[in-house]
């Protein structure tokens, strides 16, 4: 069993689990941008965990710590054994999914249909905390479909807090079920983060991550005078650059940031060793396309690694031929 270091992880700020995202390439390419942001896995089921080939579906870098596991299961016991060989795994946290709202996940009994069945979350996180020590925690929405009110907010956090669990990353939109794909359901329901914030007047003694639209390192300061974290999603994946100033903005951490140039050079030799392995460098490259966002040559690096790194052969010199097309920032 490898013992996380992190039994008190700092969730200030962390970037969201986004599924065919966050895998261990990206979340390497992250963790070079920031050394004190939490990191997130995909959403991994349950029954995967128990059944499948576990070294392609849990293995990472001890470079990406602090790291939590997102799993997704409506089964106590499944849960509870898949989070156990996830701390064997060496991960600092395992989270449960209440928040995705794809039709897949639903038909898994997984996800934010859950929402309405909070005895069956409160059931699962008492069984996973009764067979871990690292956090156990919950990412859902303020509401879903017709149950969307605050005291159905109030009322699914307490059940699943009375069952002993202290930290709900919170995404501020209700999840449509019916009629909304999961694309749609990150972006047609409304934000509003108030609900989030009478939530934590509510729980002061609970952690509230808050997640949903955050662009920036300035609206995660704003949002910290109002909930104990921020969770950053798509942002952090188009735009990745946008974290290179939160060690010191959000942490308070002095040591300077690296450049865009210096974490690609870091990523290349990254990439090297995991090519060596067997990798393909389409796998790690497709994750840089948003470094170098907004910046003079960018297009012209996405469009030169977009027809470059998709045979099966490519070779790392291509990232640093890229590199040429964007100036040193």
């Amino acid at each position: 069993m490898i013992e996380s270091k992190y039994k008190n992880i700092d969730r200030r700020l962390s970037v969201a689990p986004m599924m065919e995202y966050t895998d261990k390439h990206c979340r390497y390419l992250l963790r070079l941008i920031s050394r004190r942001i939490l990191l997130y896995t995909e959403m991994v089921t349950s029954g995967a965990v128990m059944n499948g080939d576990r070294k392609f579906l849990l293995d990472f870098d001890p470079f990406e710590h602090p790291l939590a596991l997102q799993l997704g299961g409506s089964n106590p016991k499944e849960l509870s054994t898949a989070a156990k060989i996830a701390e064997h795994w060496g991960y600092d946290e395992v989270n449960l999914n209440v928040g995705c709202p794809s039709n897949k996940v639903q038909n898994g009994a997984i996800g934010a249909c859950l929402m309405a069945h909070p005895q069956i979350v409160a059931d699962c996180l008492a069984a996973i905390q009764n067979c871990v020590t690292i956090p156990v925690t919950v990412k859902c929405r303020i509401g879903i479909d017709d149950q969307d009110s605050d005291e159905a907010l109030k009322e699914f956090v307490k059940t699943i807090a009375d069952a002993g669990c202290r930290t709900f990353i919170v995404h501020a939109r209700k999840a449509i079920l019916k009629g909304l794909s999961p694309k749609q359901n990150r972006d047609i329901p409304p934000l509003n983060y108030d609900r989030v914030y009478r939530l934590k007047q509510e729980f002061p003694g609970l952690e509230i991550i808050i997640n949903g639209g955050i662009t920036s390192l300035e609206q995660s300061l704003l949002h910290l005078q109002q909930v104990d974290g921020v969770m950053i999603g798509r942002e952090a994946y188009h735009n990745p650059y946008v974290l290179a100033e939160a060690d010191q903005k959000i942490f308070g951490h002095l040591s300077p940031s690296l450049t865009r140039h210096q974490i690609l050079e870091q990523f290349i030799a990254y990439s090297q060793d995991e090519v060596a392995k067997g990798t393909a460098l389409k796998h790690m490259a497709k994750h840089t396309f948003g470094l170098f966002h907004g910046q003079p040559g960018a297009r012209q690096y996405r469009r030169f690694l977009s027809e470059h790194i998709h045979k099966d052969t490519a070779e790392t010199r291509i990232l640093q031929q890229a590199l040429s097309f964007v100036s040193a920032s």
